[in-house]
């Protein structure tokens, strides 16, 4: 049995088997025959990600940018279950499997949508599937994707089980379960408030707002079509706003300080739903940054944070994979034979109280 923690976000699909970890953008395209290719450039797998699921042709991610004519991309949360998840999940989990071996996956959704989706998510994630992997050289690798168990959670826990565990699933942090604290996860459509007393998910103060970095990318998108007249997809801005230029039609479009303006303003908005939503919280000890968003807007939100921000405890500093180390960590100790609780939560029941997989 492989354990693997997998977040299918609007952004970016992450994977990690504690061996090797994996990403990529949240983009279906539609397949074509490409007449040649040079052997040359990236070779990375998620570079160029062409799969057949049941019997379905997709480009996915950046080769699907690169070479489709019709690409999908979404921002709802019902299109995202139905259309994106289980192409993007299986295709992740694809990636991980090997001849003979069963899954196991822990996986994460929003705060506000836990209760009313988490059937639909194990769902969409469970079962036998035939995948075929094609190849830029032509050749093809055939899998059998076969996930037994599936275990659905606020997605902002995984970053606290990421603090609170080892890389074996066992407790690590012996100062963390007495103490009372909070998790911004902040997401390419939605940010994700958390709060965490003792052990215990506290429902009064957990939430999903539509504040996440897709509004920053579409204020810079709009500026950046009124000076070019392209109006350039919120896909196609990762790269341009992590170095604070475009190209468009070969011209030069800087939008550092554009960028940095409305990268202030959304850290605000943010401290003002931290604020509003935690007001009777005033007894916390913490706060975890989570999430891809919040690699962005660090520099602008601690200084308004009037308590202690805590580091995650993990591999890589990608703050993009907190989260789903977090369900590594989770799920390596749900599936051994002592595992560790997960947090109580009257309100949310079966979806954070109970066990939500299926065998």
């Amino acid at each position: 049995m492989e354990i693997l923690g997998i977040d299918v976000g609007f952004g970016f699909t992450k994977a990690t088997n504690g061996r090797k970890s994996l990403c990529f953008k949240s983009v279906l395209g539609e397949t074509t025959d490409i007449q040649f290719s040079t052997g040359l450039g990236k070779r990375d797998i998620t570079e160029n990600l062409h799969v057949s699921l049941d019997g379905k042709e997709y480009f996915i991610g950046d080769f699907a940018i690169a070479q489709s004519s019709v690409r999908q991309f979404t921002l709802d949360q019902e299109r995202l279950l139905e259309n994106f998840v289980p192409v993007l999940a299986l295709t992740a989990a694809g990636l991980f499997a090997e001849e003979g071996i069963t899954l196991n996956v822990v996986s994460g959704l929003p705060v506000v949508f836990l209760k009313q989706d988490y059937e639909k998510m194990i769902k969409a994630m469970s079962g036998k599937h035939e995948m075929v992997y094609h190849f830029p050289d032509g050749s093809r690798q055939k899998r059998e994707v076969s996930i037994h168990a599936v275990q659905i959670m606020p997605q902002p826990l995984g970053s606290i089980f990421g603090l609170l565990m080892d890389e074996n699933g066992r407790l690590g942090n012996r100062d963390l379960p007495e103490k009372k604290i909070g998790v911004v996860d902040i997401g390419f459509r939605t940010t994700d408030f958390l709060m965490f007393d003792r052990m215990a998910y506290v429902e009064r103060s957990s939430s999903t707002v539509d504040m996440g970095m897709a509004r920053s990318f579409m204020a810079i998108a709009e500026k950046l079509k009124r000076e070019s007249g392209v109006q350039v997809e919120l896909y196609r801005l990762y790269d341009a706003v992590e170095k604070g230029w475009i190209q468009i039609r070969g011209k030069e479009y800087h939008i550092a300080n554009l960028r940095d303006r409305i990268f202030e303003r959304a850290a605000e908005e943010l401290v003002g739903e931290i604020t509003r939503l935690w007001a009777d919280e005033w007894d916390m000890q913490g706060v975890i940054l989570t999430g891809g968003g919040s690699q962005a807007l660090a520099k602008y939100l601690i200084p308004k944070i009037e308590v202690p921000v805590l580091g995650a405890d993990g591999k890589t500093a990608d703050a993009r994979f907190y989260n789903v180390e977090g369900y590594l960590r989770f799920g390596r100790s749900r599936w051994r034979k002592t595992p560790v609780s997960m947090p109580s939560a009257q309100a949310t029941g079966k979806a954070a109280g109970e066990d939500t997989s299926k065998v």
